[in-house]
This record gives structure tokens, C-alpha cells and sequence, in this order.
């Protein structure tokens, strides 16, 4: 077995092992990129010669005992929104092509000091803003179980580099969905942690009371140590809480369920829900069920105003944060600027995407004179019960169940010549971002053409060991979690 087929925790242990070193495992993840990333496109950028002094640096700290981290010496992707000091962190957007941060994002501080080596940047939606990662300056990345289907989106990258063994495990960031429904698409596991749980400190902001960095790898035990490196408190980052610490172990030691109470938003499975999908999570209901939890379906209406209300809070502060890319200070400046008036209009009109133009527009829009009251102030009033409606369903249950997205991989422009349908297909995702849930995707299936089928835990605030301990006994009496596609 390759290096870079294995989990996290393989790695790791087996550079502890002295069987192979940090620098052994980046040569064998570079590999992987070289030979297959022209087919999959899966990095904007991956830096050789900087991941093997990483590698190098993190091998010493292992030899002498500093890194006591389980996951020391093991390469790791990097989603491009999350800031790499001197390392080109471009947002996958032609504003931000050469753009190189004099800072590191905490998450990767809190890498470094574990002997955890970033290896390179990850594609994705230019700015987070996408479904699919098509709307990338640098090309859309491709689905490794089919190349004529999307990975998902924006963390599509990062889930696309892990099924494809393109990298041992990545970091991702999820908006509404951005994590969990490329992990759903392309077959792998991902964490959407609670909103502060993580620092987003160097997380290049789209809508930030919705942002959130999160981990994405191979099975349950892989995302859940990666979570326990960057989780914290980070006083550069006044919205980031401690959370509930918990160990490895604990997580391992779980199991079984008995006494846990699962409830499933039967809202879930209305119109538009795939039926291989649905067949997909009921079955994994079933199993929860083996393992001796309790699980009922349940009510949950407010489903309906999700889609509204995310795109509306979303929209409005992606406009506000947008707007400090002008072309002044730093990234792309227009060459046909001939006044400052230009540089603002040109350069802004070049550098975005289309994506990324209409939902700067739809916020200035909601937030203009005239209609803030009638959408933004809606929008502010159904988060509020939509919290309500989880609070409600967390006094009954200790997770919830359902489908990531409504159904499987769409076809490579489906999306895009359909942007309503792209919207709509976060429906299941957006809504425990706007509550600030942890949500795990994880594989539950096969649709009758052989995509993967996602399904989530959703977990009360800060109660991530409760979902990733259910993910990881799941995941030991299934094999989802296991099966690889067929490389071209």
C-alpha cells in the first residue's frame, strides 16, 4: 500500500514506528499529485520544495518529543480561503491570483506547532461562493468516481484530493454546506464544526456569521483528530469559544448507541429528495437502529424558509466583505485603469467571477433602502426560529439524522445553467449554519450509477464527540467509508 492510500492515523503511527519519515509520506502525496491531478484538478498550487521543509522541520520535532500530536509528520491540503503565510492564497479567484498572505491563519499555526506539513492549496467555488467548484479561476475540479460529474462545492478540492488519494486528509471551510456536500458527493468524511469552535483567523471571510474551518479525511477517527488540533479559543478571533474537549479515545471507545435517541426531520424527505438517496440514509437509520439507538422521525416545517433565509444573510455579508477587494492595496488591478474610478469599476469587473458578482449584487440589493426591512430583517427573524426549531428537537434527541444533499453528483455544467437547482440543493445544509450546529457527513451508499450517498449527524452545540463517537461506530460495522473509485 502507497503512503498516501492510507488514513491519517496510519501515517501517522507508522512515522512514529520509524517505518517511514514525514519527508517519505510528502514525496509519496506529491506523487500522488503529480500522476493524477492533471485528470482531476484538484490544487491551485501545490509547493514541493516548501511541503519537504515542513516536512523535514516536522520530522525533528518528532525525533526530539516536541510533537506529541497523533497526527505529527502527516501531509495535509489546504482549502485556498485559509491563509499561508508567503504561500498564494488566491480564494480560486482571478482578484486574488497572486495574492500571498504576511500572515498564517491560526489553523495553520495550531499544524505547525503539531508537525502537521501543509502540503499546497486546494481548489474551490471562487470565494466559497458555489456548489460545484466550476466557478473556479482555475478550472473546475472533477469528480474521481466519475470525471463528468462536479466534486461538489466550494471545498470540492479538498473532498476531490482525499477520494482521489491526492492527499491523506485536508482542511475545508463550510458556509452553508461547503464541507459536508462535496465529502456526500465524492464519498469521503467531513466535519462542519460548531460556529466558534474553530478560529476562523485567516479564513478569507464570504459570509462571516456563517464561516466555519473544518476538517475532511478518509473515515470518522481521521476528522475527529484533525478537530482536536484546531478547535480552541484564539483571541485573534473574539466569536471562537473552547468547546467540550474530548480525547481519541474517546471516540473509539464508543462502541455502540444504546441509549441515545435519533431523531429524523421527516421534512427532509419531500419533494426533490432522490430515491437512491433516501434509500441510502433510511438504511443507515437502520443501522443506528443495530447499534441500539432509538430513532423516530419527526416535524420540522421550518425547512421550507431555509433556502431564503440563508441566501439573504448570506448575500448581505458577502457584499460588505467583498468590498474591501478594489484593487488598491493588494490583488488583481485592471491594466485599463486610468483613474480611480476605473480601478475600483475595472478592476472589480475583471477580477470576479460571475457567481461572485450576482451575489454581491442580491446583498447590496437586500440591504439597500427600501427592501432591507423586507428581506434582511425577515431573514434575521427566521434564523431566530429556525434556532428555536433545532433547540426544540435537541430536547428530545441527542443528534438528528438526514441527507446531506438531495441528491447525488450533478453532471459538469448542470449547475450553472441551472443556478436555482444548485440553490435549492443546499436545503438540507444551510439550515445548521444559520444555527450554528456541528453537522458529520459521511458516506451511507450507492445510487444506481455508482456516486456515493451522503448522509449527516447533526449534534447540539459544541457536542461534536457525540456525533463523530455515532460516525465512528457506524462506520465500524459499515464499509461506505472504505470503498474507492476507480481512478483514470
Amino acid at each position: 500500500m502507497e503512503i498516501f492510500e492510507m488514513t491519517a492515523l496510519e501515517v501517522a503511527e507508522k512515522i512514529r514506528n520509524k517505518e517511514f519519515t514525514a519527508v517519505d509520506a510528502v514525496h509519496s502525496v506529491a506523487k500522488a499529485v503529480e500522476e493524477k491531478d492533471k485528470t482531476y484538478n484538484c490544487y491551485t498550487h501545490f509547493d514541493k520544495e516548501l511541503a519537504l521543509e515542513k516536512a523535514e522541520k516536522a520530522q525533528q520535532l518528532i525525533e526530539s518529543g516536541e510533537a506529541t500530536s497523533v497526527l505529527a509528520g502527516v501531509p495535509v491540503a489546504i482549502k485556498d480561503n485559509i491563509c499561508t503565510k508567503g504561500d498564494i492564497t488566491s480564494c480560486s479567484s482571478g482578484i486574488l491570483y497572486n495574492f500571498k498572505p504576511p500572515y498564517d491563519a491560526t489553523v495553520i499555526k495550531k499544524l505547525d506547532a503539531a508537525g502537521i506539513v501543509s502540503c499546497g492549496k486546494v481548489n474551490m467555488d471562487e470565494f466559497a461562493m458555489g456548489s460545484t467548484t466550476e466557478t473556479s479561476f482555475y478550472g473546475a475540479t472533477k469528480n474521481p468516481w466519475d470525471v463528468t460529474k462536479v466534486p461538489g462545492g466550494s471545498s470540492g478540492g479538498a473532498a476531490a484530493a482525499v477520494a482521489a488519494d491526492e492527499s491523506v486528509i485536508a482542511l475545508g471551510s463550510d458556509t452553508g454546506g461547503s464541507i459536508r456536500q462535496p465529502c456526500s458527493f465524492c464519498g469521503v468524511t467531513g466535519l462542519k464544526p460548531t460556529y466558534g469552535a474553530v478560529s476562523r483567523y485567516g479564513l478569507i471571510a464570504y459570509a462571516s456569521s456563517l464561516d466555519q474551518i473544518g476538517p475532511i479525511g478518509k473515515n470518522a477517527l481521521d476528522v475527529a483528530a484533525m478537530f482536536s488540533v484546531i478547535c480552541g479559543k484564539d483571541e485573534k478571533d473574539a466569536t471562537s469559544m473552547n468547546g467540550n474537549p474530548f480525547s481519541l479515545e474517546d471516540i473509539k471507545n464508543a462502541k455502540d448507541l444504546k441509549g441515545k435517541k435519533v431523531g429524523i426531520p421527516s421534512d427532509y424527505f419531500g419533494e426533490g429528495i432522490d430515491e437512491d438517496v433516501a434509500k441510502g440514509v433510511m438504511n443507515a437509520a437502520e443501522a443506528l437502529k443495530a447499534l441500539g439507538a432509538e430513532v423516530e422521525e419527526f416535524s420540522m416545517p421550518i425547512v421550507e424558509y431555509a433556502i431564503p433565509t440563508y441566501y439573504i444573510i448570506a448575500c448581505a455579508e458577502a457584499c460588505s466583505n467583498l468590498s474591501r477587494f478594489d484593487g488598491i492595496k493588494y490583488g488583481y488591478k485592471s491594466p485599463e485603469a486610468d483613474n480611480l474610478r476605473d480601478v475600483y469599476l475595472k478592476s472589480r469587473s475583471e477580477g470576479f467571477g460571475m457567481e461572485v458578482k450576482k451575489r454581491i449584487m442580491l446583498g447590496n440589493f437586500v440591504l439597500s433602502s427600501g427592501y432591507f426591512d423586507a428581506y434582511y430583517i425577515k431573514a434575521l427573524k427566521a434564523k431566530g426560529l429556525i434556532v428555536q426549531a433545532f433547540n426544540e428537537a435537541f430536547e428530545k434527541y441527542d443528534f438528528l439524522l438526514g441527507p446531506v444533499a438531495p441528491t447525488t453528483a450533478l453532471k459538469m455544467g448542470e449547475g450553472l445553467s441551472d443556478p436555482l437547482a444548485m440553490y435549492l440543493g443546499d436545503i438540507y445544509t444551510v439550515m445548521i449554519n444559520i444555527a450554528g450546529l456541528p453537522s458529520l457527513a459521511l458516506p451511507c451508499g450507492f445510487d444506481k450509477n455508482n456516486m456515493p450517498v451522503g448522509m449527516q449527524l447533526i449534534g447540539r452545540p459544541f457536542d461534536e464527540k457525540t456525533i463523530l463517537s455515532a460516525g465512528n461506530a457506524y462506520q465500524s460495522e459499515t464499509d461506505w467509508h472504505k470503498q474507492k473509485p476507480n481512478l483514470v
